[in-house]
């Protein structure tokens, strides 16, 4: 109980931070003979205490995104809906195939996305275009970025581990934003996937007929894990600079790849 507890505090910092908790947590759980279905659903439902506290520390970074929100969190929300019915009517192997494939290229967007905007301005600067603000942003850029979210929204649903990565790479590709502001929005989007499914889980698990029980001691180890860690993970997260950011994000990636490959 004392290992869950920590390694919820762990997820909580991560979380927040970078995203990919679920990979200290949901590992944690199977180890001590939670089934890998139920270690999944345990693992939502007690991770978002930690994805509020998160979100509520970035509060700052995220003043003057409301428009983005309003236009993002709708994806996330139905692609939750999505990944956490393919989560209970799926083999679990089914999609952690798939995952190995996401983080690399999600890696590769976060390792180009500096000199790749650098190229973009100095191409956009050599035609005379105007730099691409929120305001601005052209039609399919806009459709790319809600299905990419609605997508990452499935993934978030069905398995949750590094979702954060994937959305960081997503959002630094196509919306102009700071890096922490950016961390701040992927925050809110991730707290938004995990409520969707956690609550279906406890619905399902409620009302069922018992073929997909939460554990409840799980569920309450890591909730009080996560909610400590999201908090420490705030005031850590907000004062890394951008490079440092970007590093962790890139390290906890390939940690996370490993450890995904290593359950397959």
């Amino acid at each position: 109980m004392a290992l869950v507890l920590l390694a919820g505090v762990g997820a909580g910092v991560i979380n927040t931070i970078v995203g990919s908790g679920t990979l200290i947590t949901f590992p944690t759980l199977v180890a001590f003979g939670v089934p890998p279905v139920t270690a999944t659903m345990s693992n939502a439902v007690g991770l978002v205490p930690g994805n509020i506290t998160g979100s509520f520390g970035y509060r700052r970074e995220l003043a003057g995104q409301g428009f983005l929100v309003k236009r993002l969190l709708p994806a996330s929300l139905l692609g939750s809906l999505v990944g956490a019915y393919l989560l209970l009517h799926l083999p679990e192997d089914a999609f952690i195939a798939v995952v190995p494939v996401l983080l690399v290229l999600a890696l590769i967007l976060v390792v180009v996305q500096p000199p790749l905007q650098k190229w973009l301005k100095a191409r956009r600067e050599a035609s005379g275009a105007a730099a691409v603000t929120l305001d601005t942003m052209s039609a399919p850029r806009t459709a790319a970025l809600l299905a990419t979210v609605f997508l990452c929204g499935i993934y978030g649903g069905y398995f949750a581990a590094a979702q954060g990565i994937l959305l960081v790479g997503i959002l630094g590709l196509l919306v102009p934003l700071a890096l922490q502001r950016m961390n701040a929005l992927k925050n809110v989007l991730v707290l938004g996937v995990n409520v969707v499914s956690a609550t279906t889980y406890i619905v399902v698990a409620t009302w069922g007929g018992g073929t997909h029980p939460l554990d409840w001691t799980a569920v309450g180890l890591v909730a009080a894990g996560s909610l400590i860690g999201g908090v420490i993970g705030a005031g850590v997260g907000r004062r890394l600079p951008p490079l440092l950011l970007r590093g962790c994000i890139i390290v906890l990636g390939l940690v996370a790849l490993y450890t995904i490959l290593g359950m397959r």
